[in-house]
């Protein structure tokens, strides 16, 4: 099959108490690794399609037969937004928490003023969105954006499928399978939980691979 549940770079209980083991597990193999298995099944006898790596075949939707475009928008994007949310997450003490340095620092500060007002701009989106999505920071233009998808949308997808087509470099998942097991409906404190194991190492390096300036 073309498309692999990625293993974990940390054990399921690396993110305690920010997030608990059994969440970690359910969430990546049940989750995602179902992801993974709906997309593979979707994209059987696809021929060139299914040989595209997920964040390619997403900017490509429109050359995808419509009788299975939306399972694999669904499946894709799921297995893509995964895919980035496990790396730019370490232990704190491992990598996690604190604040961005060099060029992504300088960015941010840029595009945004500070690192709090970024901080409190990605909250609010992300306490704000209605349902089951993501948000996301991502670069567009050389910038940096916050913005937000409903579902398993990513902001590869373009502008005819969201509303921030941009490149995304890191990404919160705010569906309730991602916090509902320790923290309930209380979705503010997973957030403010989330960003004490924010690997900024990472996402200061998928910002320069997205041509960040």
């Amino acid at each position: 099959m073309p498309h692999k549940l990625p293993e974990l770079p940390y054990p399921y209980d690396a993110l305690e108490p920010s997030i608990d083991a059994q969440t970690m597990e359910i969430h990546h193999q049940k989750h995602h690794g179902g992801y993974v298995s709906k997309l593979n099944a979707a994209l059987e006898g696809q021929g060139a399609l299914a040989e595209l790596p997920v964040e390619q075949l997403l900017g490509r939707l429109d050359e995808v037969p419509e009788q299975i475009r939306t399972a694999v928008r669904n499946n894709g994007g799921g297995h893509a937004n995964h895919s980035l949310f496990w790396p730019i997450m370490a232990p704190r003490g491992g990598g996690g928490g604190g604040e961005p340095t060099g060029p992504l620092a300088e960015a941010i500060r840029r595009d945004f003023g500070s690192f709090a007002t970024f901080k409190e701009r990605f909250t609010q989106a992300a306490t704000g969105l209605f349902g089951s999505g993501w948000t996301w920071l991502g670069v567009r233009d050389g910038k940096l954006c916050v913005c937000t998808t409903p579902n398993q949308d990513n902001p590869l997808m373009g502008p005819k499928y969201v509303s921030c087509p941009c490149r995304p470099i890191l990404g919160l998942d705010v569906w309730e399978h991602a916090y509902y097991l320790k923290y309930q409906n209380r979705r503010p404190d997973y957030v403010a939980a989330w960003w004490e194991v924010v690997n900024w190492a990472r996402v200061g390096e998928n910002f320069a691979a997205a041509g960040g300036q």
